[in-house]
């Protein structure tokens, strides 16, 4: 692992993008910020952090060649792969939730945001950065469903270690998918995936209210979700959320 630690930059992975356009990374070249000014989430999110309390980074994946009908198993490795360090830490209601958010029973502990460069069709590489709420206690009124591992365990931990279990457990993870094992990652994604199989209220973009249980993912990683007549849609990203 390459590792480049910054006091403050305004989003580690803006960062690590520009660095990949410019100039030849070794394969796990990590950036790591004490303060994140300006952290980026899904689909324009931010993401909040207190400076020095917390775990916000991005890692360099490469030499991926990953077909893009298969790029849902690399949301799968980076989810699991996440999910496997702070389950060393946590190991009760501990979920991902759909598409790589790790929850605390129904608290978010982690925010996940994958950027890849495609080429000829394929997944060359990809800038992954990952937030995972440490030592941080209170959080703004507005992240009411926030919360982090010393909030829920008691214990303050090492950030630098932290680091290096993360990116251990992502590299096993990415190795199952450089090898292949589709089912294996799609099963154990499915296994902890947050409210599978369990009646739901969920609402649409619109505003719209419906019930229904979540079920699996599509080929296409989009959420698949029955409905209460037992007929099956699929819905992408910000299309739908919990009511």
């Amino acid at each position: 692992m390459n590792l480049i630690k910054l006091n403050a930059i305004d989003s580690t992975n803006s960062f690590l993008k520009e660095m990949a356009k410019n100039s030849s990374l070794e394969n796990y070249t990590v950036v790591v910020a004490k303060d994140q000014t300006n952290g980026r989430g899904q689909q324009e999110n931010t993401w909040a952090s207190e400076p020095f309390k917390n775990l916000t980074f991005s890692a360099f994946i490469n030499d991926l060649n990953l077909e893009l009908n298969h790029y849902k198993y690399f949301n799968f490795a980076i989810s699991l792969g996440v999910y496997d360090a702070i389950s060393m830490y946590i190991n009760k209601q501990l979920f991902i939730k759909w598409p790589n958010d790790i929850l605390s029973a129904n608290q978010k502990i982690c925010g996940i945001l994958i950027e890849n460069s495609i080429s000829k069709g394929a997944m060359k590489y990809a800038v992954v950065g990952i937030g995972i709420n440490v030592n941080q206690e209170t959080f703004y009124e507005n992240l009411s469903k926030a919360s982090s591992l010393k909030n829920i365990t008691g214990k303050s931990y090492n950030l630098d270690e932290l680091l290096v279990e993360v990116v251990t457990a992502i590299k096993l993870r990415i190795k199952q998918l450089l090898d292949k094992e589709y089912d294996t990652l799609e099963n154990d994604y499915l296994k902890v995936l947050y409210k599978k199989n369990i009646p739901s209220m969920f609402k649409t973009a619109e505003n719209a209210l419906f019930m229904g249980k979540i079920i699996g993912i599509s080929n296409s990683g989009n959420l698949k979700v029955e409905l209460g007549d037992e007929t099956i849609k699929e819905f992408g990203i910000k299309e739908i959320s919990f009511a």
